[in-house]
């Protein structure tokens, strides 16, 4: 584990604070039944197990291994449910707008940017993020256990699996997405858009969702209640009012 942030970023992160707050009201998101004129919908995908509340946020397919840091501020500990925004872009056509992992009932009253602690803060401005990359149109919301489960898991596939054309997706999970598909085929695509991944021998899964619109840069941030704790975490993949205001004008 890198040793980080140090004293000097984190003084940084203070005076860069303002620059992290969340653009869009999450709240409304999550509230609202349509926004920019679009529908929008929740969906339960179950439940993430945090045991140690040192998470991260990565594209599974591409970057869930030990070496990916975890966020340094920790969450609590435990059982917590998986609620993702769906917005209707057409009749028929459903993308994810963000997902939400609430850690209590009480009510964010800010939202900031998830960091590692090593991030240049130096020179960021205001409409700017880190994000995470996806390159492989997923992401996945884990605890650090659940990040050394999974590349133990990962491991053991790759040492039992003999054909040297191999591929993770297409020889395993895309069964697995396709059989979360039928057994809920509610806001999917053919061939699934989500699954939650049970890691054999384990209690701890690791969801993988589609990106919103595919491949990119998303930001995460941690909501904070009244009290300035962590109440929630918020990974945001479409920005609803800057994807689709367009498309309201036009129906205007």
């Amino acid at each position: 584990m890198s040793d980080f942030p140090t004293k000097e970023w984190l003084q940084l992160y203070e005076e860069k604070k303002e620059f992290l707050a969340a653009y869009n009201d999450f709240n409304e998101y999550f509230s609202a039944q349509e926004i920019a004129g679009k529908k929008l919908f929740k969906l339960s995908m179950g439940n993430v197990n945090f045991p140690t509340g040192k998470v991260l946020v990565c594209d599974p397919l591409v970057y869930l291994n030990r070496d990916e840091e975890p966020y340094f501020i920790q969450t609590p500990i435990g059982n917590f449910p998986i609620e993702t925004l769906v917005v209707e872009v057409e009749e028929e056509h459903y993308r994810y707008v963000a997902v939400r992992i609430k850690f209590n009932g009480k009510k964010a009253v800010s939202h900031f940017e998830a960091l590692k602690g090593d991030e240049d803060l130096k020179d960021l401005g205001e409409g700017e993020y880190f994000g995470f990359n996806v390159d492989a149109g997923l992401a996945t919301i884990v605890d650090v256990a659940t990040r050394d489960a999974y590349s133990d898991f990962s491991d053991r596939w790759d040492a039992e699996t003999e054909d040297e054309n191999k591929n993770i997706y297409d020889d395993f999970f895309a069964a697995e997405f396709e059989k979360s598909y039928h057994q809920n085929p509610e806001f999917q695509r053919e061939g699934g858009d989500w699954i939650n991944f049970q890691i054999p021998g384990t209690e701890l899964s690791v969801p993988m969702i589609q990106s919103g619109f595919g491949d990119g840069v998303y930001p995460v941030y941690f909501g904070f209640d009244e009290n300035n704790e962590v109440c929630e975490l918020v990974v945001q993949f479409i920005d609803i009012e800057l994807a689709f205001e367009d498309d309201e004008e036009d129906e205007e």
